[in-house]
């Protein structure tokens, strides 16, 4: 079974800019509902019900927007999830950002550092996707807690609707258990070209690799060792060192001294869990997923994804396939295919299969 969960909620809020920004990533975004992206991660961390900890790694300079969040949704659960959140979750500033490599083991030593428990099974978690429905998660969860007890580094892979070019691949192979639920993984595929990708999709046995991943904690402490020793050795301060200090913020608990990690993170390389781990393991293995996935990674799925709109403070005359998220009153007369983002004293006109332009945007405004 799952014991500990790890959410990853750094990022910079550059794709779905104007709305999103460096203070207020796009985890902190809701599509049209109450619960903002980063909540319904916590939901689903809590719907494999783990029995220790739901760690939040993050910037200091978010810290408060996630403590709030947490605080509020923990508000609105049942009696029992509501202080589960409030007893287990811990909100983990990182020194500086290095990468999900340096996240995943700072989860995973504060664990060890904090736990009675000899034993872990992780769960990572992103927090910025569309998942559901959560039923079927948590199942996939609880095959990936079996292949990940038996000495496997877990990914999730996901059926691909289309030749994306933003997202790796997995090649599956040997189905590990004989219930079409858990594979060996064959090899990882870099962010692919469209014409490899339409390859990938013809073959019928290349999946999307979702960045969510099951392991042990004794598992990926040894292949870290193995694999990639410069991220195990700089986090000698850490494993060797005393245990963190945790404080309060609005009723959440949160790190607030831990000298070995800050000493650890003057050293660490900045390198992806996939590149450290994933790639590099003789024991990778993936779930094929049975849940819907999302990555809500432009203004183009967040367009499909909403159900909402500003059509009381807006008008569309003679358009087609426009979208608006406003704060302003916004009129289009005679367009086609335009996203409009009002928000934060910014505007946004983009067309639509622009989305990969948005990151160059805010880099030239900042400027």
């Amino acid at each position: 079974m799952i014991t500990d969960v790890i959410i990853m909620a750094g990022g910079f809020g550059e794709r779905l800019w104007p709305a999103s920004s460096a203070l207020f990533p796009k985890q902190f975004m809701a599509l049209d509902g109450e619960n903002s992206f980063m909540q319904t991660s916590i939901l689903r961390a809590l719907s494999v019900r783990p029995s220790g900890k739901i760690l939040i790694v993050t910037r200091k300079d978010i810290e408060d927007e996630c403590c709030k969040q947490v605080n509020d949704l923990a508000s609105r659960l049942s009696k029992e999830d509501g202080e589960k959140l409030l007893s287990d979750c811990v909100v983990i500033s990182e020194p500086c950002g290095r990468h999900t490599s340096a996240a995943i083991l700072t989860g995973l030593y504060f664990v060890k550092k904090t736990s009675a428990e000899k034993k872990h099974t992780f769960l990572v978690l992103t927090s910025d996707h569309v998942i559901g429905p959560t039923e079927l998660f948590a199942s996939d969860c609880q095959s990936a807690a079996k292949a990940a007890e038996d000495g496997k580094f877990v990914c999730f892979a996901i059926p691909p609707t289309e030749p994306a070019t933003g997202f790796g691949y997995i090649k599956a192979g040997k189905d590990l258990y004989s219930d079409e639920k858990v594979f060996e993984i064959d090899n990882f595929k870099e962010k692919p070209s469209l014409e490899i990708a339409k390859i990938y999709i013809s073959d019928g046995n290349y999946w999307w690799n979702s960045g969510m991943f099951a392991f042990t904690a004794d598992f990926l402490e040894n292949e870290m060792e193995k694999c990639t020793h410069s991220v195990y050795e700089a986090f000698a301060p850490v494993k060797n060192g005393n245990a963190p200090t945790l404080s309060k913020d609005d009723s959440i608990s949160v790190l607030s001294s831990w000298p070995e990690l800050e000493e650890t993170y003057k050293n660490v390389p900045e390198i992806a869990i996939d590149k450290s781990i994933a790639e590099k393991t003789k024991s990778a293995a993936c779930v094929k997923a049975h849940f819907n996935w999302t990555d809500v990674g432009s203004w183009e799925t967040f367009s499909e994804l909403s159900t909402g709109s500003a059509k009381e403070t807006s008008a569309d005359i003679d358009g087609k396939g426009n979208f608006i998220y406003s704060d302003l009153p916004v009129a289009l007369c005679g367009v086609e295919n335009l996203i409009v983002v009002v928000k934060n004293g910014k505007v946004l006109v983009m067309k639509r299969g622009c989305g990969q332009l948005v990151r160059e945007a805010v880099k030239k405004l900042e400027k």
